[in-house]
């Protein structure tokens, strides 16, 4: 029989049983609100598409591409870092173009460490972060995180009691599944410490956009002497409802970057070239598609969460990203995260992500996706009262 080694390292894909079941309940001709993937359902600004579909009737843009990305995506890389944040970017040296966050992330950590090399991860949080490492056969250290933990301090302890020392740690926020954002501040305490203990730093920016209530997510490369120490990787998904296009950016340390260019040229050649002239035209046009994204996501969020605090699931609204990190509540929090996630499709005609998915410390919550409209997420809240 064949074996897969580094297959065999991968735990259980904790979500694989939940959308199992919400398929059988579609199969059985329930109406199942789904709130679980964070799949952005609004489509792309049409004047990005109409540049793709300009860009794809040239033949010579149908040709292999550079890995890279082409020098005015990188171009428009760097012009984007210095209209949003004054950050300056080399956009030959330290800039490269991705197939999205997760393709660049994940060939990043392969080139970056070795068998046996710890990475600190927080926990819970989007699972590509351990994943990646695990995948490099990395060993992953988790470091709480949450509305009940203050990382800093548990990242702080954890470098005290982890041997070998770690080589890398992974950072996003505005995060992902627990909405958590942070300031400047943040950043650069988190700069001085990778000075001081010799560790790279990479901070996914995936929700850089989605922020509410007058919040302004900063950049990590803002932070003095961050490109010392680290990068920052970027992704059109969210930002401009491009999540299938696959496009996305690493910026920062010069090192680090070039390192990456060197294993992508070895496994990839690029993303379609229309698809990077129409990501160009994203980066470099008007905010205004932006603005109207993000306020869609703000109409669902207050949807939401009125509407669960209506009915006695008391949540936080959250300043940042596309979800809502809710507390199973006290009558079903020791049913755990899976089987609430069972019990909300059979019996609420309602699914989300099992906090479990994202980790172990996520495992008293479950996560929405503001993927529905209003008018859908206030059947989802009538269908949860319920059983509340």
């Amino acid at each position: 029989m064949f074996t897969f080694a580094r297959l065999d390292r991968l735990p259980p894909y904790v979500f694989a049983t939940v959308n199992e079941i919400k398929m059988e309940a579609r199969r059985a001709g329930q109406d199942i609100i789904d709130l679980g993937m964070g799949n952005p359902d609004l489509g792309t600004p049409q004047h990005i598409v109409d540049k793709l579909i300009e860009a794809a009737q040239k033949p010579h843009n149908h040709r292999y591409s550079a890995s890279m990305g082409i020098t005015k995506l990188r171009m428009a890389i760097a012009g984007w870092y210095d209209r949003r944040f004054g950050v300056s970017i080399d956009p030959d040296k330290e800039a490269i173009a991705t197939i999205g966050v997760k393709e660049g992330m994940s060939h990043l950590i392969l080139v970056t460490i070795r068998p046996g090399d710890v990475v600190f991860t927080p926990n819970p949080t989007y699972p590509i972060h351990p994943y990646s490492a695990i995948i490099a056969g990395g060993d992953v250290r988790g470091i709480p995180l949450g509305p009940e933990a203050d990382f800093f301090e548990n990242l702080l302890s954890a470098t005290k009691t982890t041997w070998p020392r770690p080589k890398v740690l992974i950072i996003s926020y505005p995060h992902n599944p627990t909405t958590e954002v942070v300031d400047l501040t943040f950043f650069q305490k988190i700069v001085d410490y990778a000075k001081e203990h010799d560790i790279m730093v990479i901070h996914d920016f995936a929700y850089a956009d989605l922020v509410f209530d007058g919040y302004k997510a900063p950049s990590f490369l803002q932070a003095k002497g961050a490109k010392d120490v680290g990068v920052e990787f970027f992704s059109l998904s969210k930002s401009y409802s491009m999540p299938g296009w696959r496009v996305g950016f690493c910026a920062g340390n010069a090192q680090i970057v070039a390192a990456l260019r060197r294993i992508k040229s070895y496994l990839d050649y690029g993303i379609f070239q229309p698809i990077q002239i129409a990501s160009i035209i994203a980066l470099n046009g008007d905010y205004d598609c932006v603005e109207q994204i993000r306020d869609t996501y703000k109409e669902r969020r207050d949807a939401l969460v009125n509407g669960l605090n209506r009915i006695g699931w008391n949540i936080k609204s959250p300043k940042g990203t596309m979800f809502v990190w809710a507390k199973i509540p006290e009558k079903f929090i020791q049913m755990r995260s899976v089987e609430f996630a069972k019990l909300l499709i059979a019996e609420a005609q309602v699914a989300v992500s099992p906090g479990l998915g994202f980790g172990e410390y996520g495992d008293e919550y479950v996560r929405f996706a503001l993927i529905e409209n209003p008018m859908r997420i206030n059947q989802a809240i009538r269908g949860i009262r319920k059983i509340m």
